[in-house]
């Protein structure tokens, strides 16, 4: 990709089709990422096309974008037409985003990074997808299109492996009493399907609601964050983009789960010399002298307006951090020091 090409707003007025979502805090990530004419950016989490839209709109610049869902790539048609050979969408988890990007930009230095962290409104709204525990579908829950499904690990994991995974990524206290049911249910029947396991769940909850929510909110969340390796994908794309920042280059992290805050928050304290980790890739009485390769932009996590949260309810975890990149060397990366739970083998 080279700079340049087409013209500033030109998305807002070349089509007379709406976009078909709005994103999370697209005012706040176009404010803290600041797109200018001549710019390249990447959008590490393509999906709908929201911020990339956004970002294209308000300036003359051109976009990498990537998404591991081939779902999500093929529907990227008509904004790539609309775009005018300012948008390129490649199949690819974002935690590949420097290998794509040298690959794609032929050392062109990058400008600013966006992710938005999580599965998309798209992703839960298809019960086909698996990711739903209110819609009957197959209990797949996939980003992408291979590897293993969560019925393939519910159906043949030990029982403390799967109540492991529940409590570190769900943060369910009830999740060996959840292991137990799920491994009495498969003896008699396999999981095939979503509903099958929310009613599983929630008869251990003797179906009563945990804080107004499903019982079966958080094994869903967990079994997600497993199968994708959601939190391990964070830290390394985390990491990747602050490698292929140029100094003052913007990198801009939407999250909606405290476990994903929680990664970004240290990622960025860290790098910003606001704390220190203990790493076993840095000596620990050098680790102090390593300069800063971020200097954060907002101290406190941006959230969505009351008026947003009217219109959008699925929004009101949604916390936006950002930082922009010095001039300092890239820091070696430990998964440990950010506590990524690091799924089974």
């Amino acid at each position: 990709m080279t700079r340049g090409g087409g013209a500033k707003g030109a998305l807002h007025g070349s089509s007379s089709r709406p976009p078909r979502h709005v994103p999370v805090l697209v005012s706040e990530v176009l404010e803290s990422l600041a797109p200018r004419d001549g710019e390249i950016y990447v959008d590490g989490t393509f999906g709908a096309g929201g911020y990339t839209r956004a970002i294209l709109g308000a300036a003359n610049c051109k976009i990498l974008a990537l998404d591991r869902d081939p779902t999500a790539v093929r529907d990227a048609a008509a904004l790539i037409d609309e775009a005018s050979g300012r948008l390129k969408v490649v199949e690819a988890a974002f935690s590949e985003m420097e290998t794509v990007a040298r690959a794609e930009l032929a050392g062109e230095q990058l400008d600013g990074v966006v992710l938005d962290i999580g599965v998309s409104s798209m992703q839960l709204d298809d019960a086909g997808r698996g990711f739903s525990f209110q819609h009957d579908g197959p209990l797949d829950m996939r980003m992408s299109a291979s590897g293993e499904t969560a019925a393939d690990f519910l159906n043949s994991a030990d029982e403390e492996d799967i109540a492991n995974v529940i409590y570190a990524f769900g943060e369910e206290r009830k999740s060996r009493s959840i292991a137990r049911a799920i491994v009495r249910h498969r003896a008699e029947k396999p999981f095939t399907r979503t509903l099958e396991l929310a009613d599983a769940v929630a008869r251990v909850f003797h179906g009563r609601k945990i804080d107004g929510r499903h019982p079966a909110t958080r094994t869903f969340q967990a079994l997600r964050i497993f199968v994708n390796d959601e939190l391990g994908e964070l830290a390394y794309g985390l990491s990747a983009a602050e490698h292929i920042l140029k100094p003052g280059g913007r990198l801009v992290v939407v999250s909606f789960h405290s476990l994903e805050d929680r990664i970004v928050k240290k990622f960025f304290a860290e790098r910003s010399g606001k704390t220190v980790s203990v790493s076993r890739h840095i000596p620990q009485e050098s680790i102090k002298s390593v300069p800063p390769s971020f200097r954060l932009v907002n101290s406190r996590p941006l959230t969505p307006s009351k008026g947003e949260l009217d219109v959008n309810p699925r929004a009101r975890s949604a916390r936006l951090r950002a930082a922009i990149r010095t001039d300092a060397a890239p820091w070696p990366l430990d998964v440990e020091t950010f506590g990524v739970p690091r799924p089974q083998s």
